[in-house]
Protein backbone atom coordinates (compact mmCIF):
# COMPACT_ATOMS: atom_id res chain seq x y z
CA UNK A 1 0.00 0.00 0.00
CA UNK A 2 2.87 2.39 -0.06
CA UNK A 3 2.25 3.75 -3.49
CA UNK A 4 -0.93 4.52 -2.36
CA UNK A 5 1.09 7.59 -0.66
CA UNK A 6 1.65 9.07 -3.77
CA UNK A 7 -1.91 8.77 -5.26
CA UNK A 8 -3.30 12.01 -5.73
CA UNK A 9 -0.08 13.47 -6.76
CA UNK A 10 -0.06 10.71 -9.92
CA UNK A 11 -3.67 12.03 -10.93
CA UNK A 12 -2.67 15.53 -10.79
CA UNK A 13 0.33 15.42 -13.13
CA UNK A 14 -2.18 16.44 -16.11
CA UNK A 15 -2.58 19.53 -18.81
CA UNK A 16 -1.66 23.28 -19.10
CA UNK A 17 -2.02 25.60 -21.86
CA UNK A 18 0.40 24.63 -24.91
CA UNK A 19 0.84 27.84 -25.87
CA UNK A 20 4.45 28.84 -24.84
CA UNK A 21 7.33 30.95 -26.12
CA UNK A 22 10.97 29.52 -26.44
CA UNK A 23 12.25 30.29 -23.33
CA UNK A 24 9.71 28.16 -21.32
CA UNK A 25 11.66 24.71 -21.45
CA UNK A 26 13.33 24.28 -18.01
CA UNK A 27 12.54 22.22 -15.42
CA UNK A 28 14.45 24.97 -12.64
CA UNK A 29 13.52 28.57 -11.99
CA UNK A 30 15.08 31.05 -9.97
CA UNK A 31 12.28 33.93 -8.34
CA UNK A 32 13.99 37.11 -7.49
CA UNK A 33 13.26 40.49 -7.56
CA UNK A 34 10.11 42.49 -6.05
CA UNK A 35 12.06 43.00 -2.28
CA UNK A 36 12.86 39.45 -2.08
CA UNK A 37 16.78 39.73 0.01
CA UNK A 38 17.21 36.38 -1.52
CA UNK A 39 16.65 34.28 -4.70
CA UNK A 40 13.93 31.27 -4.12
CA UNK A 41 13.49 28.41 -6.97
CA UNK A 42 10.72 26.77 -8.63
CA UNK A 43 11.24 23.02 -9.80
CA UNK A 44 8.69 20.87 -11.97
CA UNK A 45 8.47 17.22 -11.08
CA UNK A 46 6.83 14.17 -13.03
CA UNK A 47 5.85 12.09 -10.19
CA UNK A 48 6.53 9.02 -10.41
CA UNK A 49 9.39 7.73 -12.90
CA UNK A 50 10.88 4.47 -14.41
CA UNK A 51 14.31 4.53 -12.55
CA UNK A 52 16.24 4.16 -14.98
CA UNK A 53 14.61 7.44 -16.56
CA UNK A 54 15.29 8.78 -13.29
CA UNK A 55 17.88 12.29 -13.41
CA UNK A 56 18.82 15.00 -10.93
CA UNK A 57 20.93 18.08 -12.58
CA UNK A 58 23.53 19.14 -9.71
CA UNK A 59 22.21 22.80 -9.99
CA UNK A 60 19.04 20.93 -8.71
CA UNK A 61 21.15 19.69 -5.94
CA UNK A 62 22.72 23.05 -5.16
CA UNK A 63 19.73 25.39 -5.06
CA UNK A 64 17.70 22.66 -2.65
CA UNK A 65 20.76 22.91 -0.31
CA UNK A 66 21.03 27.19 -0.94
CA UNK A 67 17.40 26.89 0.35
CA UNK A 68 16.29 27.47 3.62
CA UNK A 69 12.38 26.24 3.08
CA UNK A 70 11.39 23.39 1.54
CA UNK A 71 7.45 23.00 -0.05
CA UNK A 72 6.10 20.03 -2.03
CA UNK A 73 2.44 20.44 -3.12
CA UNK A 74 1.36 18.18 0.13
CA UNK A 75 3.52 17.89 3.46
CA UNK A 76 4.57 14.35 2.63
CA UNK A 77 7.09 13.88 5.18
CA UNK A 78 4.13 13.95 8.12
CA UNK A 79 3.82 10.14 9.11
CA UNK A 80 -0.17 10.80 9.25
CA UNK A 81 -0.96 11.64 5.90
CA UNK A 82 -1.07 8.12 4.37
CA UNK A 83 -3.73 7.25 7.11
CA UNK A 84 -5.62 10.62 6.30
CA UNK A 85 -5.59 9.92 2.53
CA UNK A 86 -6.88 6.67 3.23
CA UNK A 87 -9.99 8.54 5.02
CA UNK A 88 -11.16 11.06 2.78
CA UNK A 89 -10.52 8.82 0.14
CA UNK A 90 -13.53 6.40 1.82
CA UNK A 91 -16.91 6.59 -0.12
CA UNK A 92 -20.03 7.64 1.96
CA UNK A 93 -21.61 4.63 3.84
CA UNK A 94 -24.05 2.39 1.43
CA UNK A 95 -21.79 3.51 -1.49
CA UNK A 96 -19.33 1.29 -3.20
CA UNK A 97 -17.26 1.08 -6.35
CA UNK A 98 -19.62 -1.66 -7.92
CA UNK A 99 -22.69 0.61 -7.70
CA UNK A 100 -20.86 3.46 -8.62
CA UNK A 101 -19.65 2.09 -11.84
CA UNK A 102 -22.51 -0.18 -12.53
CA UNK A 103 -22.85 -1.94 -16.16
CA UNK A 104 -18.63 -1.02 -16.23
CA UNK A 105 -18.00 -2.62 -13.17
CA UNK A 106 -17.18 -5.86 -14.73
CA UNK A 107 -15.05 -4.24 -17.65
CA UNK A 108 -12.79 -2.43 -14.87
CA UNK A 109 -12.63 -5.57 -12.41
CA UNK A 110 -11.56 -7.56 -15.72
CA UNK A 111 -8.48 -5.24 -16.97
CA UNK A 112 -7.50 -4.72 -13.29
CA UNK A 113 -7.11 -8.69 -12.85
CA UNK A 114 -5.03 -8.82 -16.35
CA UNK A 115 -3.56 -5.61 -15.91
CA UNK A 116 -2.67 -5.14 -11.83
CA UNK A 117 -1.16 -6.93 -8.75
CA UNK A 118 -4.05 -5.04 -7.29
CA UNK A 119 -7.26 -6.60 -8.11
CA UNK A 120 -10.48 -4.19 -8.18
CA UNK A 121 -12.47 -5.37 -5.12
CA UNK A 122 -9.63 -4.16 -2.49
CA UNK A 123 -10.95 -0.66 -3.47
CA UNK A 124 -14.49 -1.12 -3.64
CA UNK A 125 -14.62 1.44 -0.34
CA UNK A 126 -13.17 4.12 -2.31
CA UNK A 127 -13.71 6.77 -4.19
CA UNK A 128 -13.19 6.78 -8.21
CA UNK A 129 -9.89 8.40 -7.98
CA UNK A 130 -8.01 5.95 -6.30
CA UNK A 131 -8.73 3.53 -9.52
CA UNK A 132 -7.39 6.47 -11.80
CA UNK A 133 -4.75 6.44 -9.43
CA UNK A 134 -4.03 2.73 -9.90
CA UNK A 135 -4.79 3.01 -13.71
CA UNK A 136 -1.88 5.02 -14.21
CA UNK A 137 0.72 2.34 -12.56
CA UNK A 138 0.14 -0.15 -14.81
CA UNK A 139 0.82 2.49 -17.45
CA UNK A 140 4.55 2.29 -16.35
CA UNK A 141 6.76 0.57 -18.30
CA UNK A 142 9.05 -0.89 -15.49
CA UNK A 143 8.79 -2.01 -11.65
CA UNK A 144 11.63 -0.37 -10.05
CA UNK A 145 10.51 2.95 -10.09
CA UNK A 146 11.69 6.72 -8.41
CA UNK A 147 9.84 9.68 -6.98
CA UNK A 148 11.16 13.16 -6.91
CA UNK A 149 9.35 14.24 -4.09
CA UNK A 150 10.48 11.01 -1.79
CA UNK A 151 13.82 12.01 -2.98
CA UNK A 152 13.46 15.48 -1.64
CA UNK A 153 12.22 14.23 1.35
CA UNK A 154 14.96 12.33 1.88
CA UNK A 155 17.28 15.02 0.88
CA UNK A 156 15.70 17.28 3.28
CA UNK A 157 15.63 15.06 6.40
CA UNK A 158 19.97 14.45 5.48
CA UNK A 159 20.07 18.17 5.76
CA UNK A 160 17.57 19.02 9.18
CA UNK A 161 15.06 20.56 6.51
CA UNK A 162 11.79 20.08 6.99
CA UNK A 163 9.43 19.57 4.07
CA UNK A 164 5.82 21.64 4.16
CA UNK A 165 3.14 21.51 1.43
CA UNK A 166 1.80 24.03 -0.04
CA UNK A 167 -1.77 22.49 0.30
CA UNK A 168 -3.49 20.17 2.65
CA UNK A 169 -4.31 16.58 1.96
CA UNK A 170 -8.37 17.94 2.30
CA UNK A 171 -7.54 21.04 0.38
CA UNK A 172 -6.28 18.16 -2.88
CA UNK A 173 -9.24 15.47 -1.64
CA UNK A 174 -11.53 18.40 -2.12
CA UNK A 175 -10.85 19.02 -5.62
CA UNK A 176 -11.91 15.36 -6.39
CA UNK A 177 -14.93 15.61 -4.83
CA UNK A 178 -15.97 18.65 -7.01
CA UNK A 179 -15.70 16.17 -9.59
CA UNK A 180 -19.04 14.18 -10.15
CA UNK A 181 -18.43 10.43 -10.01
CA UNK A 182 -19.80 9.54 -12.99
CA UNK A 183 -17.61 11.90 -14.81
CA UNK A 184 -14.92 10.26 -13.25
CA UNK A 185 -15.94 6.65 -14.14
CA UNK A 186 -16.56 8.20 -17.64
CA UNK A 187 -12.69 9.28 -17.86
CA UNK A 188 -11.74 5.87 -16.27
CA UNK A 189 -13.75 3.64 -18.89
CA UNK A 190 -12.15 5.87 -21.72
CA UNK A 191 -8.91 5.10 -20.34
CA UNK A 192 -9.05 1.61 -20.37
CA UNK A 193 -10.86 1.39 -23.61
CA UNK A 194 -7.90 3.59 -24.76
CA UNK A 195 -5.12 1.70 -22.80
CA UNK A 196 -2.49 1.35 -24.98
CA UNK A 197 -2.64 4.66 -26.77
CA UNK A 198 -2.30 6.56 -23.05
CA UNK A 199 0.66 4.13 -22.72
CA UNK A 200 1.64 5.79 -25.96
CA UNK A 201 1.18 9.17 -24.53
CA UNK A 202 2.43 8.47 -20.76
CA UNK A 203 5.76 7.22 -22.41
CA UNK A 204 6.04 10.30 -24.64
CA UNK A 205 5.31 12.87 -21.67
CA UNK A 206 8.26 10.80 -20.16
CA UNK A 207 10.57 11.94 -22.94
CA UNK A 208 10.02 15.28 -23.25
CA UNK A 209 10.36 16.10 -19.41
CA UNK A 210 13.59 14.09 -19.68
CA UNK A 211 13.83 16.79 -22.38
CA UNK A 212 13.12 19.58 -20.02
CA UNK A 213 10.93 21.15 -22.78
CA UNK A 214 8.00 22.30 -21.27
CA UNK A 215 6.47 23.42 -24.31
CA UNK A 216 6.22 19.67 -25.70
CA UNK A 217 5.75 18.74 -22.45
CA UNK A 218 2.08 20.70 -22.34
CA UNK A 219 1.52 19.60 -26.03
CA UNK A 220 2.07 15.43 -24.98
CA UNK A 221 -0.49 15.57 -22.06
CA UNK A 222 -2.84 18.04 -23.43
CA UNK A 223 -6.94 16.76 -23.76
CA UNK A 224 -5.69 13.72 -21.51
CA UNK A 225 -9.14 12.07 -20.26
CA UNK A 226 -7.65 12.56 -16.61
CA UNK A 227 -8.45 16.14 -17.24
CA UNK A 228 -12.22 15.36 -16.78
CA UNK A 229 -12.91 18.66 -18.07
CA UNK A 230 -11.45 20.51 -14.79
CA UNK A 231 -9.01 22.45 -15.60
CA UNK A 232 -10.15 25.10 -13.58
CA UNK A 233 -9.82 22.66 -10.12
CA UNK A 234 -7.29 20.87 -10.99
CA UNK A 235 -4.74 23.06 -11.75
CA UNK A 236 -5.75 26.67 -12.20
CA UNK A 237 -7.56 27.31 -8.40
CA UNK A 238 -4.21 25.56 -6.93
CA UNK A 239 -2.10 27.57 -8.74
CA UNK A 240 -3.93 30.98 -7.51
CA UNK A 241 -4.33 29.28 -3.99
CA UNK A 242 -0.40 28.70 -3.92
CA UNK A 243 1.05 31.93 -5.22
CA UNK A 244 0.20 33.93 -1.83
CA UNK A 245 1.76 31.01 0.22
CA UNK A 246 5.09 31.17 -1.91
CA UNK A 247 5.06 35.08 -1.60
CA UNK A 248 5.35 34.79 2.14
CA UNK A 249 7.60 31.92 2.37
CA UNK A 250 9.91 33.98 -0.04
CA UNK A 251 10.22 37.01 1.61
CA UNK A 252 11.07 34.99 4.72
CA UNK A 253 13.98 32.57 3.72
CA UNK A 254 14.95 30.68 0.81
CA UNK A 255 12.63 28.79 -0.49
CA UNK A 256 12.43 25.34 -3.24
CA UNK A 257 9.36 24.64 -4.25
CA UNK A 258 8.55 21.48 -5.98
CA UNK A 259 5.68 20.85 -7.79
CA UNK A 260 4.19 18.63 -10.59
CA UNK A 261 5.40 20.74 -13.85
CA UNK A 262 2.07 20.66 -15.38
CA UNK A 263 1.36 23.62 -12.83
CA UNK A 264 4.31 25.52 -14.20
CA UNK A 265 3.75 26.99 -17.53
CA UNK A 266 0.39 28.37 -19.71
CA UNK A 267 -1.44 31.60 -18.97
CA UNK A 268 -2.43 30.53 -15.57
CA UNK A 269 0.70 28.57 -14.46
CA UNK A 270 2.84 29.71 -11.59
CA UNK A 271 5.65 31.25 -13.66
CA UNK A 272 2.82 33.34 -15.38
CA UNK A 273 1.36 34.29 -11.67
CA UNK A 274 4.69 35.22 -10.15
CA UNK A 275 5.57 37.42 -13.13
CA UNK A 276 2.60 39.33 -12.57
CA UNK A 277 2.86 39.28 -8.90
CA UNK A 278 6.12 41.34 -9.86
CA UNK A 279 8.46 38.56 -9.56
CA UNK A 280 11.59 37.90 -11.77
CA UNK A 281 11.76 34.03 -12.89
CA UNK A 282 14.62 33.28 -14.46
CA UNK A 283 15.04 29.59 -16.17
CA UNK A 284 18.02 27.68 -14.89
CA UNK A 285 19.68 24.57 -16.54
Amino acid sequence: MKRLFFVTAIVLYSYASAAQVKEENSLLWEISGNGLKTPSYLFGTIHMICKEDYFMADVVKQKFNASTKIFLELDMDDPGMQMKLMQLARLPQGETLKTIFGADYNMVDSFFKRNSQFPLSIFNQFKPMMVMSMLYLTMMPCKATESYEQNFITMAKANGKDVQGLETMEDQMAVFDGIPDTLEVKNIVKLIKEFEQQKKQFADMVQVYKEQNLTKLMQSIEGSPDLMNAEEELLTKRNNNWIPVMQKNTKEAASFFAVGAAHLAGKNGIITLLRKAGYTVTSLK
